[in-house]
């Protein structure tokens, strides 16, 4: 099959929708599957090896990575490229998904799209009445969704969720996988957790997530403030809201005991998520949280923020908290260790849902699915 990916976030932005997107293209290459990326081009950014097409972009009115893509592609690539793919696959509701809809409709090629992103949860970014922001993003979804052939969600919660908006196309759950292999080869190392900021036997707690105001940070340092000085806290990416936390974390006077490690290269995790005494997952906005199962391969203790999403994805591979301090700071107090080896089994066995090679397996059969679908492109 001949299969483009069509994404408005791509690299070098790094985050769950980048990550998910690789994914899919590396699991698809490995089946001998022709895969091409549409993104907006990046300006000083030099490209990895493959076949990724940039369009024109223009920078944002607001600080950000992100681009506004330009809808133009050459004429080389829609004859010699785009009206003979099998699959059109989208992973944004925005300019480069109605290029999408566009280039489906017009060549008569089936489009699938992958619910990435709950947008109503971002409203926050954009300057206007945040109902009324809700209100466009939740229309906007439903919109985009219906104009696709299928779509693909990470979990049941949000096929549910996709169902209450008014979505009716076909919808599909298939976990965004991660190399079990990989994460679960991850080790405990001295050395790093020095670079996360523990000594010795010093308690280290550990998240990685983009540092934006919904992932719900300041849950975690606030609970740190309140445990006595048991804990460090080693906080993995970066994002818009890091030096907000950094001030708030000496606000809280546990300055010295987190430490914003930054962006990091994808081969030092598994040993990261490893070294760890406890995973913490504090984010309601969620589709699925591709970090929970790295840290499940890896044989982490996880507490995590209760959502329906979370606990699907966790099941009983992890202690439950509500969005309150207290309960953080009481499950927090529970830590007094690594994790025994009942703990990591029982997060690698619920792992095992989340390997690459099974969401290569369903996304393939909902392909062969829709190909029947496919007409002749026009001359």
């Amino acid at each position: 099959m001949r299969v483009a990916l069509f994404t408005e976030c791509y690299r070098p932005i790094v985050n769950g929708v980048v990550a998910s997107v690789d994914a899919l293209a590396d699991g698809l290459r490995e089946r001998h599957h022709e895969v091409f990326c549409f993104a907006p081009r990046v300006p000083g950014y030099d490209e990895r090896p493959g076949p990724v097409f940039r369009m024109p972009s223009l920078p944002l009115p607001v600080k950000t990575p992100y681009r506004l893509t330009l809808p133009l592609v050459s004429r080389k690539n829609l004859n010699g490229i785009i009206k003979r793919l099998s699959i059109i696959h989208a992973h944004s509701p925005f300019i480069t998904g109605w290029m999408s809809v566009w280039y489906a409709r017009r060549f008569g090629i089936p489009l699938v799209y992958t619910y990435h992103t709950q947008l109503e949860e971002y409203a926050h970014y954009v300057p206007f009445d945040a109902k009324a922001i809700r209100t466009a993003a939740s229309s906007l979804t439903r919109r985009y969704a219906n104009a696709a052939d299928a779509v693909v969600v990470p979990t049941a919660a949000m096929r549910k969720r996709l169902r209450d908006l008014g979505v009716r196309s076909r919808i599909e759950v298939v976990p965004t996988g991660v190399d079990l292999g990989t994460f679960g080869e991850g080790r405990r190392r001295p050395e790093v957790r020095t670079q996360l900021g523990a000594a010795g036997d010093e308690l280290l707690a550990l998240t990685v997530c983009r540092l934006g105001h919904e992932k719900n940070i300041e849950l975690m340092i606030d609970a740190i403030a309140t445990d006595g000085g048991r804990l460090h806290l080693a906080i993995v990416g970066d994002g818009p809201a890091r030096s907000h936390l950094e001030r708030h974390a000496r606000r809280r006077d546990v300055g010295d005991r987190v430490r914003f490690v930054g962006q990091v290269d994808r081969a030092r995790l598994p040993d990261i998520y490893a070294s760890a005494d406890v995973f913490l997952f504090t984010s309601v906005s969620e589709t699925q949280g591709i970090v929970l199962a790295e840290a499940l391969a890896a044989g982490c203790r996880i507490i995590a923020v209760d959502t329906p999403q979370t606990r699907e994805v966790l099941g009983d591979a992890a202690t439950y908290v509500s969005s309150e301090r207290a309960s953080l700071a009481e499950a927090l107090a529970s830590v007094a260790g690594p994790p025994p080896p009942e703990v990591q089994n029982r997060a690698k066995r619920a792992a095992a849902a989340f390997g690459s090679a099974l969401q290569i397996d369903r996304m393939l059969q909902l392909y062969a699915d829709l190909l029947p679908r496919r007409q002749l492109a026009p001359a």
